[in-house]
């Protein structure tokens, strides 16, 4: 009986966990080149010997599917095509980001709207001449200004593999190194577009109405359990 509590709670734990990723993805459901927040369970069994399977925590991961593309016509706003990511200089060291939107600073620099410099392949800042006219982007992200190249944004894959640790809320670090995007055949970028969050809201919708409904169920097990402890043990009371 104390184990289908302790069973109870567990689910409950892992069930608040879900519930914690679904607000966050909802949050960020108009967030440019956001990445939903996934959580996978599994049971863990019981080390004392009983047949009881306990609900862990969770482990939450990013998942990588593409967001929906839109058309701005913003020249600085730049989506990825295919499976690549732009890379930042952030506080925290190099970040990978799908959110395109950059701006250009009086003095040349390429930035994120967050202020974080914009890099090459070789991961170096890219400077643009703030007098040299209307920016062209390619599909390969080189850049040029009145018919002169002036750098292009690097595009870098993150092995399927490797561990993600989110940095602000579109931009991700991997554990393992990045490589750069070499093939363009099926990888490239779209000037004038941007990438938007991954994030389904009716499937986040359905998912927290289902977590509900099954927190509700745990929670009246839990009170079950209860009251059929508190009905044993006047039992057991009432017969000393």
């Amino acid at each position: 009986m104390e184990s289908s509590l302790y069973v109870s709670l567990s689910g409950q734990i892992a069930l608040e966990r879900r519930l914690e990723t679904i607000a966050r993805n909802m949050a960020n459901v108009s967030t440019a080149g956001y990445r939903a927040d996934e959580v996978s369970f599994e049971a863990i069994l019981s080390r004392t010997g009983d047949p009881v399977a306990f609900a862990s925590t969770g482990e939450t991961f990013i998942e990588r599917r593409s967001g929906a593309m839109t058309q701005t016509g913003n020249p600085l706003d730049v989506a990825v095509r295919g499976e690549g990511w732009f890379a930042i200089q952030t506080p925290a060291g190099i970040a990978y980001t799908r959110d395109g939107r950059m701006r250009m600073l009086p003095t040349g620099e390429l930035q994120t709207l967050a202020g974080h410099p914009v890099l090459d392949v070789g991961n170096a800042p890219i400077q643009l001449d703030p007098d040299g006219g209307a920016i062209s982007i390619a599909s390969d992200g080189m850049i040029t200004q009145a018919g002169e190249q002036r750098g292009a944004i690097g595009l870098f894959s993150i092995d399927p593999a490797a561990g993600l640790k989110r940095y602000d809320s579109s931009a991700v670090i991997p554990d393992r190194p990045a490589a750069p995007v070499l093939d363009f055949a099926e990888n490239g970028v779209a000037q004038g577009f941007v990438e938007g969050s991954n994030v389904d809201p009716v499937r986040e919708l359905t998912k927290l109405i289902i977590m509900s409904r099954a927190f509700e169920a745990t929670a009246s097990a839990v009170a079950e359990t209860e009251g059929a402890l508190k009905d044993t043990v006047k039992t057991l009371g009432t017969s000393v």
